[in-house]
């Protein structure tokens, strides 16, 4: 029996290696793989003895030859293929353990110059994987550390099942998939929308259940790498997505304004609010709306200190997310044993990833809304202008907007949200839950100012809106009837910008 070993991530390998030799496996191997087997004192030959010929260019041409792939493809269960490989000297490989070279680790380094990631394009490895994996009925095709235990084990006790086979063969597959998936978006890194959508992302974890228990659900890529969770259970389907959609909204608040934080339900913001301090930012949000953040996610952009943990605590939260936590602040929020405490370990909103919705039959594809708006372009379609505090609460309440369900409006003051109307069939009901939501939470929008996310239709939203007490309002302009939403908002006295950008959210 022989088996082939040529990887690049070596861990386990000297133990597999081992242990195939315990079983009465002839061991052949590459390069680096080699020596390290060799080093061990692990008997082991080259592949050039199988080739007869020695590797060449630098080590690009080793495993490409007949000697090799004729001992790996043979069907066992053809006697011409068996009598053409015996005439021709070729032994049978049974067991091929490859892994890949570091292409996707070398092209996340800074400064990578294309031809350092060029020469991390493997063409021996992938070829052997899919070689073995095709006649995986009787080669074993290894391409996972993670995988050696479970191979040895059912080669020792002499069970290794059609199953275990066929699962090596698919991992097998998908691991020159992901590869060959890393290599062409590298390549068509400046084009953004590539003439084939290539998106890859390897299984973290499997998930309790999607959006409701009836459905399962999986979570696939690096998410658990930029969320560690320190206390609580695991996170689900619902949870994930409201830790995305809480973070990129703090993420538009940057640490010189203050300390930011958001409360989300659904995906939707129930109170957004910036302070000196983590406890008064926590006040102010939560006063926009004190039902609904029951069972919601916070996110803040500040380390929590005991202080901001005890104002938090007088709700059940279902999910805090902070850069870190104070040691006090950590045991007192932990003592509520379903609430989870979830430290952001990188920024998100900066990751320009196409956004990718499944549709039947294919895929709608988007850049990212990544815009961060600052005001510093828009226009003042109207007579008066907004004062400075006006201006401020307007940048503040188009940054919120963003991250509301569309229809959304959003009232604000300079620093905190008032009342938040989202995901309405019309612009008209959002701007009036806006306002209904800030009389239960008893706060006045007398002086306010409004954030539409898309254009007016009609004047009954300015209407609205100004009959509740509000002076300024930012949104994107473009409607058929702008000029009669301009001029409600003259015979109202209110201030109104117009971004030229809109920001749907659905």
């Amino acid at each position: 029996m022989r088996a082939l070993l040529s990887v690049s991530d070596k861990r386990g390998v000297v133990e597999l290696a081992t242990g195939l030799v315990a079983l009465g496996f002839e061991l052949f191997s590459t390069g680096n793989t080699k020596a390290a087997i060799a080093a061990a004192g692990i008997p082991v030959k080259s592949v050039s003895d199988i080739t007869q010929f020695p590797e060449i260019l630098d080590g690009r041409v080793k495993t490409l030859h007949p000697s090799i792939h004729g001992a790996i493809l043979a069907r066992r269960d053809l006697t011409e293929h068996m009598q053409r490989i015996a005439d021709l000297g070729i032994i049978p490989i049974d067991i091929v353990v490859v892994n890949l070279y570091p292409f996707a680790a070398t092209i996340a380094k800074a400064n990578v110059t294309d031809a350092e990631a060029i020469e991390q394009i493997d063409i021996g490895g992938p070829a052997m994987i899919r070689a073995s994996a095709k006649n995986h009925s009787a080669v074993l095709p290894i391409v996972s550390p993670d995988d050696y235990p479970e191979v040895l084990a059912a080669l020792q006790t002499n069970s290794v099942t059609p199953q275990l086979r066929r699962t090596l063969a698919a991992r097998a597959f998908a691991h020159t998939a992901q590869y060959d998936a890393n290599i062409a978006a590298y390549l068509t890194r400046d084009e953004v929308f590539p003439p084939v959508l290539v998106a890859s992302a390897p299984l973290s974890r499997m998930l309790r259940y999607g959006e409701n228990p009836h459905q399962n659900g999986a979570l696939y890529g690096t998410f658990d790498e930029r969320f560690h969770v320190l206390h609580g259970k695991e996170l689900s389907y619902i949870n994930i997505l409201d830790i995305c959609a809480v973070q990129e909204l703090i993420e538009e608040f940057h640490s010189s304004e203050g300390v930011a934080l958001a409360i989300v339900k659904h995906t939707n913001p129930c109170g957004v609010a910036l302070a000196p301090t983590g406890v008064e930012a926590w006040q102010k949000a939560f006063a926009t709306d004190r039902e609904a953040p029951f069972g919601g996610v916070i996110a803040i952009n500040a380390r929590v200190d005991v202080s901001l943990a005890q104002a938090i605590d007088e709700i059940f939260s279902e999910i805090i997310i902070a850069p870190d936590f104070d040691p006090d602040a950590l045991t007192l929020l932990m003592q509520k044993k379903q609430r989870r405490l979830v430290k952001s370990t990188a920024a998100i909103a900066t990751d320009q990833s196409l956004a990718i919705h499944a549709i039947p039959g294919g895929f709608l594809v988007q850049q990212p809304d990544r815009e961060i708006p600052r005001g510093e372009i828009w226009d003042c379609v109207t007579a008066r202008k907004p004062t400075a505090e006006e201006l401020l609460g307007l940048k503040f309440a188009w940054r919120v907007a963003k991250h509301v369900k569309s229809n959304a409006i959003v009232y604000c003051a300079s620093d905190r949200t008032l009342g938040v109307g989202a995901g309405q069939m019309s612009r008209v009901d959002s701007a009036r839950v806006g306002v209904e939501k800030a009389q239960r939470a008893g706060l006045s929008l007398v002086g306010s100012v409004l954030a539409s996310d898309a254009f007016f239709p009609f004047p009954d939203g300015v209407e609205t809106a100004a009959l509740a007490g509000v002076t300024a309002i930012v949104q994107p302009g473009g409607s058929v009837r702008d000029a009669d939403v301009i001029a409600a908002a003259n015979r109202l006295g209110i201030a109104m910008i117009f971004t030229g950008r809109r920001h749907f959210r659905h």
